[in-house]
């Protein structure tokens, strides 16, 4: 396959803890959403380190964050937007077809 013919990898979700993020969200199904405590549970990541990564996910429009309160208890909601969920299927489409290729060049060897 011609190099300049590969995908290009979105460098958003390319940053391995945004793709973790990604990849746990796309999980969650489309409507549903996940709150932040248990999102950084699944991730075994910081507070700190999950909210920088969800804030650059959010600025490229793949995340959704809900601020609401259950009850007196504030409550943060983190959903994959629709936005997001095409960008990881590109995303991984452009995986697949990078391991292709490279599994095409391998064999012509």
């Amino acid at each position: 396959m011609d190099p300049d013919a590969l995908p290009e990898l979105d460098p958003v979700i390319h940053a391995q803890a945004r793709l973790r993020v990604v990849a746990a969200l796309s999980a969650v199904r489309e409507g549903d959403q996940i709150t932040f405590p248990s999102l950084q549970h699944v991730l075994r990541m910081t507070a700190g380190n999950l909210s920088v990564h969800l804030r650059k996910l959010e600025d490229a429009g793949y995340v959704r964050i809900s601020k609401t309160h259950r009850g007196r208890t504030p409550a943060t909601y983190v959903a994959l937007t629709r936005r997001g969920r095409v960008a990881f299927d590109d995303y991984t489409a452009a995986i697949r077809l990078l391991l292709d290729s490279a599994e095409t060049t391998e064999e012509q060897r």
